[in-house]
Order: C-alpha cells, then structure tokens, then sequence
C-alpha cells in the first residue's frame, strides 16, 4: 500500500513535469532538436520547473497540437502502467513510474512529437494546401515578403500604415513567421477585398525562408537586415545571409527587391542591379539625410531615385528607425504613392509594443525595448537612453541570447557602451549577464550603480529604491523568455 500511495505522489509530480516540460516545448518552437538542446542545458530545470512559482511571461497555450501531445503522452504512461501492473507486481511497477519520470520524464515531449509527426505532417499539409489554393484564385493580390535578422516586424508595420492610405492591407499580425502562422492568417483572415498581403517572413535554420516562399510566392521582398542573430543554429554568419536572400532568390523576373544599405552584410551579398535599395548614408536609391532626433520624435528629409526630396516628421524616437521608415516609404512610393502623400500617414506611425516604445508609469519614463534584442538594436535603445541629458538614466537588461560563439564578445561589448549610456544598470541573472557585468567595470563604471538581481521584478523594484530627486528614465532592453531565462 505505501508503494502505490508514492506511486501516485510520483505520478502527480511526473503529470506536472510534463506540463512543464511541454510548456517549454511549445516556447521552442515544437523543435526536436532545439528542445534535446535545451535540456542538456537546463537538466536541473527539467526537474524543479513543476516547482517554480514564477507565473510565466509566456504561458501554455492549449492549442489543438498542445492538447494531442498531452493524450499521447498520457496513453503512454497509462498503457506502461497497466502492462507492468499485470505482469509484475507494486514494486515492479513502483520501479517502473520512478524510471518513467526521472529517466524519460525530460524527453517525453520530444518522443509523444515523433510518435504525432505523422498525424502533425498530415493536419499542417491541409492547412498549407488550402492557403495556397486560397492564394491561388487572388491573381491581383501583390505579396511582398519581408525578412531580416531585426527590424522585418517594425517595416511590416510601418508599411501596413503606409499602404493602408490607398490600399487594403493584410499584414501577418505581431510576430507571425513561421509557416504554420503564415498560413494560418491566410485561412482565417484573407479576404477577396484585399489587394495587397504582407507576409513576415523569420528563420533559425537555411531554407526556412525558401520553404515560406514555396507556400505564399512572393511577387516583391525586403530584406531589412542582415546580422548575428539565431547564430546558435544558423552556426556562421554565412548561413544566415544566405538564408535571407532565399527571399530574393524566390522572386519572380518582375519583382522588386528592396535592400537596406546601411547593413554591410547586405551590400557585400547582393548581386542584383535592379535591386531598389535605401540608406541613411546616402548608399541607396532612396536616401534619408539632415536627421534630427529628440525625445519627441524624429525628422529627416527623403530624396527618392528620380531626385524629388521631401521633409518628414515622425513621432517615433531613435534614428535607428528612420532606416526602417525609409524601407517601407520606398515600397509605397514604388507601388504608385506619392512621397507628398506618405508624409501624412508616416506622421502617423506608432512604435510597435516593446520595440523601443515609450511610456510613463509612476512617475518614471519608460522606454520599453524588451523584444529580441540585438546588437545594433541594443545600441542605438542605449542612444536614445543617453538623449535624455536632464533624469537619472536607468538600464534594466539579461542581456542577449542566441548569438552563439560569439555571445559573450557581444555581450561584453554591450556592457562598454551601456556604461557610457547609463547612470544605474541592472543585471537580470548572475551567470548569463557576467560578460555584460565585465564590459561595464572595464570602462570604470561606479560599483555601487551597478546591481545584479534575480529576476525583472527585483529589478523592477530596485529601480523605485534609487535616491535622487531627478526624474528616472528607464531603459529595458531584453525580456528573456520562460525557457531562457
């Protein structure tokens, strides 16, 4: 009797372990691979996650592929049990859960995966099939593609506003870019009134971006950038330009390819002439000059290839972004609006939730660039923390992640410039952050300003604690997600 009574408290704890370990699977994009990964690196975690009272930033979403690898993972064990039930005894089957939780209890998702590939292989065909039937009958609607290692979502957005002015506009909405959310705006939100959709394209390996073409056949594409982002599973910066410009390789013989080229990647890859590209160094054929940023917004002036220039506003902070703008008012000028017409609804343009958008909450300004964060990204958000000449500036970050061999030189780098940008600076996380932590005492940054804490919200307080009259202007750069933090 105590054998089954232990049984059952194992069991329970087996059940939340593998919710835990699901939720985590789900984070990780249903990746077999990228999952096995993340628990060589997390096996203690594995473990004490059904434990952690942390509530999630990202919690179980209960989609229909969630709810068929529960069922096979619970069949699983339950089939298991019932088997050594009747051919052994308590103890065999005491044996049995105890081996069942502590050995395979991790790798249960990933093996519940590949006993469903089947069935999931067979449902995603379906869904993909019919969107491209769907696609299909819209000979009118024009696709423009749009990738980069940052910025892809921010010119998505930026370019919904603008082509909304004189079209009507589908765009793949927050982050969907995987092919799967591709096709699922296409099913459940395309409609034959639209004239143009706009597909964000993302990648962690090469020839994801080809499989995505393959589905929607893109007639334009931009390409806004190209750096070491996911260099964890691209492995080289090769892979990863490579994989960009499987968007250009997709485009028909009449299609425009737009190029950012400020991004040197960029530049050295691109082989094609006819490529529209755009600058705010003069290296395009729509150029951005006389730049001025405030806390307020932005102006700059837009010269287009046939010589018109006209000046525009914008209230987006950060000169990081006019690159973007430029992108997409190169896309709207090229598919028939006037660049007069643009200045209106670029004055129009709002920052996209938690890329360097900015708010006040409690009397503190926040600028809230907690999304994937990158190098050029994470420098030019300490930018625009440093415009703030008049407030006690306050960095609040865990630094980045996916950078692969060269993490840690990023992230040390991170830490020079942070230091020069900020006057108090919190770590989010001892070990992850130490080469942040290095980089800032390298450039004489002062000991007491700097504070290592638990998580966001210790931080988060630690912010209202610091002394001073002045007014705080908060800088967060980087929200780790449930599995990496």
């Amino acid at each position: 009797m105590p054998l089954l009574i232990i049984s059952l408290v194992i069991t329970i704890y087996a059940y939340l372990m593998i919710r835990f370990g699901i939720h985590m699977f789900q984070q990780n994009g249903y990746k077999n691979r990228v999952h096995l990964k993340w628990i060589a690196d997390n096996k203690l975690r594995c473990f004490a996650g059904p434990f952690d009272m942390k509530p999630s930033k990202k919690p179980l979403v209960y989609t229909p592929r969630v709810i068929r690898l529960f069922v096979t993972t619970v069949l699983l064990f339950s089939v298991c049990c019932i088997v050594n039930r009747f051919v052994g005894s308590n103890v065999t089957l005491f044996i049995f859960v105890l081996v069942y939780t502590f050995v395979l209890g991790p790798f249960l998702p990933v093996i519940s995966n590949i006993i469903n590939s089947p069935v999931e292989k067979s449902i995603a065909r379906g869904f993909i099939k019919k969107a491209m039937g769907t696609l299909s009958k819209m000979d009118d609607l024009i696709i423009i593609g749009i990738t980069g290692s940052y910025g892809k979502t921010s010119v998505k957005f930026y370019l919904e506003t603008l082509l909304s002015s004189e079209f009507e506009v589908l765009a793949t909405p927050e982050s969907y870019n995987t092919p799967m959310g591709v096709v699922k705006t296409i099913n459940e939100h395309l409609r034959p009134t639209h004239r143009i959709f706009l597909c964000e394209m993302g990648a962690r390996n090469v020839g994801d971006i080809k499989e995505l073409c393959d589905i929607v056949r893109p007639r334009h594409g931009i390409i806004t950038s190209i750096g070491p982002q996911h260099l964890e599973s691209f492995k080289t910066q090769e892979n990863i330009t490579k994989t960009k410009f499987e968007l250009a390789d997709a485009l028909p013989e009449d299609g425009k390819l737009f190029l950012n080229y400020d991004n040197e990647f960029i530049q050295e890859h691109n082989k094609n002439a006819a490529a529209i590209t755009y600058s705010t160094v003069g290296n395009g054929k729509y150029n951005a000059s006389d730049i001025v940023t405030s806390i307020n917004g932005t102006e700059f002036t837009v010269t287009s290839p046939d010589g018109e220039s006209v000046r525009f506003a914008t209230k987006l902070i950060g000169s990081h972004n006019v690159v973007n703008v430029v992108g997409a008012i190169a896309v709207a000028n090229t598919l028939g609006i006037s660049l007069e017409k643009l200045k209106l609804p670029v004055r129009t343009l709002q920052p996209v939730k938690h890329r360097l958008n900015m708010t006040e909450k409690n009397g503190i300004t926040i600028i809230d660039d907690a999304y994937n964060s990158n190098p050029a990204g994470a420098k030019a958000a300490l930018d625009t923390l440093s415009m703030f000449e008049d407030a006690v500036k306050i960095l609040i970050t865990p630094g980045m992640v996916e950078l692969g061999e060269k993490e840690d030189e990023l992230n040390e780098q991170f830490g020079r410039q942070a230091a020069v940008s900020a006057d108090y600076i919190l770590l989010v996380g001892k070990k992850h952050t130490e080469p942040i932590a290095k980089g800032i005492r390298e450039e004489g940054f002062d000991e007491k300003k700097l504070y290592i804490e638990d998580s966001f919200n210790d931080a988060l307080t630690r912010v209202y604690s610091i002394p001073g009259e002045q007014h705080k202007v908060l800088l967060i750069e980087n929200d780790l997600p449930d599995n990496m933090s």
